[in-house]
Protein backbone atom coordinates (compact mmCIF):
# COMPACT_ATOMS: atom_id res chain seq x y z
CA UNK A 1 0.00 0.00 0.00
CA UNK A 2 1.32 3.43 -0.94
CA UNK A 3 1.52 6.08 1.78
CA UNK A 4 0.35 9.61 0.93
CA UNK A 5 0.95 12.80 2.90
CA UNK A 6 -1.65 15.55 3.01
CA UNK A 7 -0.38 18.98 3.97
CA UNK A 8 -2.12 22.25 4.61
CA UNK A 9 -0.70 25.73 4.47
CA UNK A 10 -1.58 29.00 6.16
CA UNK A 11 -0.01 32.28 7.11
CA UNK A 12 0.64 33.11 10.75
CA UNK A 13 1.19 36.58 12.14
CA UNK A 14 -0.35 39.11 14.47
CA UNK A 15 -3.50 41.19 14.32
CA UNK A 16 -1.43 44.30 13.56
CA UNK A 17 -0.08 42.65 10.40
CA UNK A 18 -3.56 42.24 8.89
CA UNK A 19 -4.82 44.68 6.26
CA UNK A 20 -7.58 47.10 7.30
CA UNK A 21 -10.36 45.04 5.69
CA UNK A 22 -9.28 41.91 7.59
CA UNK A 23 -8.94 43.85 10.86
CA UNK A 24 -12.47 45.18 10.39
CA UNK A 25 -13.82 41.67 9.80
CA UNK A 26 -12.02 40.32 12.89
CA UNK A 27 -13.41 43.19 14.99
CA UNK A 28 -16.94 42.38 13.77
CA UNK A 29 -16.40 38.76 14.83
CA UNK A 30 -15.09 39.85 18.23
CA UNK A 31 -18.15 42.08 18.77
CA UNK A 32 -20.40 39.03 18.39
CA UNK A 33 -19.02 37.49 21.58
CA UNK A 34 -21.48 39.62 23.54
CA UNK A 35 -24.39 38.08 21.61
CA UNK A 36 -23.33 34.46 22.05
CA UNK A 37 -25.48 32.13 24.14
CA UNK A 38 -23.08 29.71 25.81
CA UNK A 39 -24.37 28.94 29.32
CA UNK A 40 -23.19 25.31 29.19
CA UNK A 41 -19.66 25.54 27.82
CA UNK A 42 -18.77 29.13 28.72
CA UNK A 43 -16.99 29.18 25.34
CA UNK A 44 -18.14 32.18 23.30
CA UNK A 45 -17.46 32.34 19.58
CA UNK A 46 -18.11 35.14 17.12
CA UNK A 47 -17.86 35.00 13.33
CA UNK A 48 -18.18 37.55 10.56
CA UNK A 49 -18.65 36.88 6.85
CA UNK A 50 -17.77 39.39 4.13
CA UNK A 51 -19.46 38.97 0.77
CA UNK A 52 -17.94 40.08 -2.52
CA UNK A 53 -20.43 42.97 -2.63
CA UNK A 54 -18.94 44.34 0.62
CA UNK A 55 -21.85 43.34 2.87
CA UNK A 56 -20.83 41.90 6.24
CA UNK A 57 -22.93 39.46 8.27
CA UNK A 58 -22.01 38.32 11.74
CA UNK A 59 -23.14 35.59 14.09
CA UNK A 60 -22.39 33.96 17.41
CA UNK A 61 -22.63 30.46 18.79
CA UNK A 62 -26.03 29.49 20.17
CA UNK A 63 -26.02 26.56 22.59
CA UNK A 64 -28.93 24.36 23.62
CA UNK A 65 -29.38 22.00 26.54
CA UNK A 66 -29.91 19.29 23.90
CA UNK A 67 -26.30 19.78 22.76
CA UNK A 68 -26.61 18.75 19.11
CA UNK A 69 -29.37 21.32 18.66
CA UNK A 70 -27.04 24.28 19.11
CA UNK A 71 -25.27 26.03 16.26
CA UNK A 72 -21.72 27.33 15.84
CA UNK A 73 -21.02 30.99 15.10
CA UNK A 74 -19.53 30.19 11.70
CA UNK A 75 -22.70 28.49 10.47
CA UNK A 76 -24.96 31.17 11.96
CA UNK A 77 -23.06 33.89 10.08
CA UNK A 78 -22.68 31.91 6.84
CA UNK A 79 -26.32 30.81 6.65
CA UNK A 80 -27.47 34.34 7.46
CA UNK A 81 -25.30 35.79 4.67
CA UNK A 82 -26.40 33.14 2.15
CA UNK A 83 -30.06 33.66 3.06
CA UNK A 84 -29.83 37.41 2.48
CA UNK A 85 -27.68 37.26 -0.67
CA UNK A 86 -28.02 33.74 -2.13
CA UNK A 87 -26.21 34.61 -5.35
CA UNK A 88 -23.26 36.61 -3.97
CA UNK A 89 -20.01 34.74 -3.29
CA UNK A 90 -18.33 34.90 0.10
CA UNK A 91 -14.98 36.67 0.16
CA UNK A 92 -13.78 36.07 3.73
CA UNK A 93 -14.72 34.74 7.15
CA UNK A 94 -13.23 35.77 10.52
CA UNK A 95 -13.57 33.80 13.77
CA UNK A 96 -12.75 34.80 17.37
CA UNK A 97 -13.26 32.86 20.61
CA UNK A 98 -13.59 34.07 24.22
CA UNK A 99 -13.57 32.12 27.48
CA UNK A 100 -12.68 32.69 31.13
CA UNK A 101 -13.00 36.45 30.72
CA UNK A 102 -10.71 36.93 27.73
CA UNK A 103 -10.06 36.15 24.09
CA UNK A 104 -7.92 33.10 23.47
CA UNK A 105 -4.20 33.63 22.92
CA UNK A 106 -4.17 31.18 20.02
CA UNK A 107 -6.75 30.97 17.25
CA UNK A 108 -9.58 28.46 17.43
CA UNK A 109 -10.36 26.50 14.27
CA UNK A 110 -13.83 25.61 12.96
CA UNK A 111 -15.34 22.27 13.93
CA UNK A 112 -15.83 19.55 11.31
CA UNK A 113 -19.46 20.47 10.64
CA UNK A 114 -18.53 24.11 10.07
CA UNK A 115 -15.66 23.13 7.80
CA UNK A 116 -18.08 21.10 5.68
CA UNK A 117 -20.55 24.01 5.45
CA UNK A 118 -17.76 26.45 4.58
CA UNK A 119 -16.47 24.08 1.90
CA UNK A 120 -19.96 23.76 0.42
CA UNK A 121 -20.17 27.55 0.13
CA UNK A 122 -16.73 27.77 -1.43
CA UNK A 123 -17.62 25.01 -3.92
CA UNK A 124 -21.07 26.47 -4.62
CA UNK A 125 -19.64 29.76 -5.85
CA UNK A 126 -16.36 28.32 -7.21
CA UNK A 127 -14.52 31.07 -5.30
CA UNK A 128 -11.93 30.65 -2.57
CA UNK A 129 -12.95 31.94 0.86
CA UNK A 130 -10.19 33.46 3.00
CA UNK A 131 -10.49 32.29 6.62
CA UNK A 132 -9.03 34.53 9.35
CA UNK A 133 -8.66 32.91 12.77
CA UNK A 134 -8.04 35.43 15.55
CA UNK A 135 -5.97 34.88 18.67
CA UNK A 136 -4.54 37.62 20.92
CA UNK A 137 -0.97 36.46 20.32
CA UNK A 138 -1.28 35.13 16.78
CA UNK A 139 -3.60 35.14 13.82
CA UNK A 140 -3.90 32.47 11.13
CA UNK A 141 -4.92 33.39 7.60
CA UNK A 142 -5.97 30.48 5.41
CA UNK A 143 -6.31 31.27 1.71
CA UNK A 144 -9.13 28.82 1.05
CA UNK A 145 -11.44 26.54 3.02
CA UNK A 146 -10.13 23.45 1.22
CA UNK A 147 -6.92 23.90 3.26
CA UNK A 148 -9.00 23.16 6.39
CA UNK A 149 -10.57 20.03 4.91
CA UNK A 150 -8.15 18.47 2.41
CA UNK A 151 -9.76 15.01 2.19
CA UNK A 152 -13.27 16.32 1.85
CA UNK A 153 -16.71 15.09 0.85
CA UNK A 154 -18.18 17.44 -1.72
CA UNK A 155 -20.75 17.62 -4.51
CA UNK A 156 -18.49 15.68 -6.87
CA UNK A 157 -18.28 12.85 -4.31
CA UNK A 158 -21.96 12.10 -4.93
CA UNK A 159 -21.21 11.15 -8.55
CA UNK A 160 -19.19 8.12 -7.56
Amino acid sequence: MQKKIVETSFSMGTFDELNESSKNLVNKAKEQIEKAYAPYSGFYVGAAVELENGEIFAGSNQENSAYPSGLCAERVAMFYANAQYPNVPVKALAIAAFTNGDFLNDPVTPCGSCRQVLLETETRFEKDITVILYGKQKVYVIDKVRELLPLCFEKGSLNG
